[in-house]
């Protein structure tokens, strides 16, 4: 997503959780093609860091525009035995983390903006295992709808953007080939969504398209 905005004009400012190595060689990716970016770390859930990463981007690059929130963890657990302390992990970063950041985005992202925070399709497919993290992402989606209805009036559209089964670190790591398979074989198109895809969502909704708020997309090729 950071290549395709970097690409597509947008001088970016890179977050990080943990990797700030992997966040630095990015920028530097970007700089070299001649693009404008700067990392950032910080705990999402955390306002202080939060309203300290917004400081850098407003004050490396004269304001803020858009805002991209895809900051989640995943675990998974039927809801009977589920460990509290894990749905309390979910809950900070994937509810509490988002409502931070929205926060902040929505005093600070200018006239003509957009906010694009991100849900999940599992919270249409029901699969086992899954129901504190789908309970965390209705979360999400709740606060993206209001949020788009509190900003009338500021030209600034907020969005959710809802990916399947995709090729990245978070889907595959733990899973036998059979397992990734069957995520494969669950869409229409029967493959893995890729980055790309996602990332051409997420472009879409961060330029082009002043006429879409408030909605919930899902990016699945199908799935459901």
């Amino acid at each position: 997503m950071v290549r395709r905005l970097a690409a597509d004009g947008f001088a970016v400012g890179v977050h990080y959780g943990g990797n700030k190595a992997g966040a630095e060689r990015l920028v530097d990716d970007i700089t070299a093609a001649g693009g404008h970016a700067i990392a950032i770390g910080g705990d999402v859930a955390d306002e202080s860091a939060m309203a300290a990463a917004f400081d850098a981007v407003e004050g490396a690059f004269g304001g803020l525009d858009v805002v991209i929130n895809t900051a989640a963890i995943v675990l998974l657990s039927p809801i009977a035995t589920l460990d509290l302390d894990d749905l309390d992990r979910m809950h900070r970063t994937n509810i509490r983390g988002t409502f931070v950041v929205s926060q902040q985005a929505a005093r600070r992202v200018r006239s003509g903006g957009a906010i694009v925070n991100f849900s999940t399709t599992a919270g249409r497919t029901s699969q086992p295992t899954y129901g504190a993290y789908v309970a965390s992402k209705a979360a999400v989606e709740a606060i993206t709808l209001v949020l788009a209805r509190e900003l009338r009036g500021r030209d600034i559209t907020v969005n959710a953007i809802c990916p399947g089964p995709t090729e990245t670190p978070m889907l595959l790591a733990g899973k036998d080939m059979q397992a990734i398979q069957n995520f494969a074989k669950a869409a229409p198109l029967e493959r893995l969504g890729r980055p790309e895809d996602i990332a051409e969502a997420v472009a879409f909704l961060g330029g082009p398209a002043r006429w879409i708020n408030g909605q919930v997309s899902y990016v699945n090729g199908g799935l459901a």
